[in-house]
């Protein structure tokens, strides 16, 4: 709107904006919270980074992530430090970590799921204890049943450096993701509705001639159609608040153990060192039915899935942009950058 001056017209189904970024201050604790997850901005694009900067200020964080294994907090991306703990070795530098990747990780002619790419990666004892069950309660499948891009990004980390992610930039927005995004909307021209479903909204209103972005599910734009339905995971969260200064050591643990029914637990006093004499914490269980967060890339929903697309490519005047419309996961830096590409190639005038 701001370089074409058109209106846009947001329809949000939710009774808020800022979509799965969404975040507010707890009452009880005065602690900033995600009510759906916990969100890191990590990238190495700086027109990505150049564009949030012209919304807000952003606070250097580097996210740290740990996992509770073997009664032990170790350090996730797997590093010295957590090769050394798991596997009863004494590395010390870079050269030891090249000789223990070559004796324990397998080698394989192709890698044709995520339990190979997993074990090419960290071999099996670390994907015993790190990976396999973990991944199951986040997917509701074992490692061998999802592509192999699901864990192609897990990397071993060479050196102590205990950071989730290298990126050259790492932040979070001072004044919370809501407050960004209320930024962005400041114009004249952007219209908002909240609790509005797109499709009721379609069916009341004459749209022939409009622009449309849709972001949601594409199976669900298409469900009259006939075909299957993709499948997608969502996560339920369980809140409970303390009167202590923090209930862990870290601002997410993870636990990929079959004992526990969470894949995690997120206290988000940690995040930019918020101050509060309560704490708050928030775990999560994976489910098949909640809104979709994850899709799921395994062989069967990816055929489904370029059904679908073919469909998306002769609807008119619709184009879908995003991580449920596109049925593939994006981190948000890749999601930003999506937009603005897909902006720079399809102008809507």
């Amino acid at each position: 709107t701001s370089i074409l001056k058109k209106k846009g017209l947001i329809l949000e189904k939710r009774n808020h904006i800022g979509g799965n970024c969404y975040d507010y201050i707890d009452k009880e604790t005065g602690i900033r919270i995600n009510k759906y997850g916990a969100h890191l901005f990590h990238t190495n694009n700086e027109k990505v980074w150049n564009y949030i900067n012209n919304f807000d200020e952003w606070i250097r964080w580097e996210h740290k992530v740990i996992s509770f294994v073997d009664n032990k907090f170790v350090p996730i991306p797997v590093n010295i430090t957590t090769i050394n703990e798991l596997c009863n070795e004494n590395i010390k530098d870079e050269k030891e970590v090249d000789k223990w990747i070559e004796k324990n990780t397998i080698k394989y002619d192709k890698i044709e799921n995520s339990e190979q790419m997993a074990k090419s990666r960290i071999g099996k004892v670390l994907y015993n204890k790190m990976v396999k069950d973990y991944t199951y309660k986040q997917w509701k499948k074992y490692p061998n049943e999802l592509n192999s891009s699901v864990l192609a990004r897990i990397p071993i980390r060479k050196s102590f450096d205990t950071r989730y992610f290298s990126d050259k930039y790492q932040a979070l927005p001072k004044n919370g993701y809501t407050n960004f995004f209320k930024n962005m909307l400041k114009n004249k021209l952007i219209t908002v509705k909240l609790n509005t479903d797109f499709f009721k909204f379609k069916k009341n209103n004459n749209l022939d001639n409009i622009k449309i972005i849709y972001t949601g599910p594409i199976d669900l734009y298409f469900d009259k159609v006939g075909y299957e339905k993709l499948e997608y995971r969502s996560i339920d969260f369980h809140i409970k608040r303390f009167d202590m200064n923090y209930y862990q050591p870290n601002s997410v643990v993870n636990y990929p153990g079959k004992d526990v029914p969470f894949t995690r637990i997120v206290e988000y006093k940690h995040f930019l060192n918020q101050k509060s004499n309560k704490t708050i914490i928030i775990s999560e269980t994976t489910n098949d039915n909640g809104d979709p967060y994850y899709p799921i890339p395994n062989k069967k929903n990816i055929s489904l899935y370029n059904k679908y697309k073919k469909l998306a490519e002769n609807e008119k005047n619709t184009y879908f942009v995003g991580r449920l419309a596109n049925y593939k996961y994006f981190n948000m830096d890749q999601a930003i950058n999506n937009s603005l590409i897909f902006f720079n190639e399809n102008i809507i005038i």
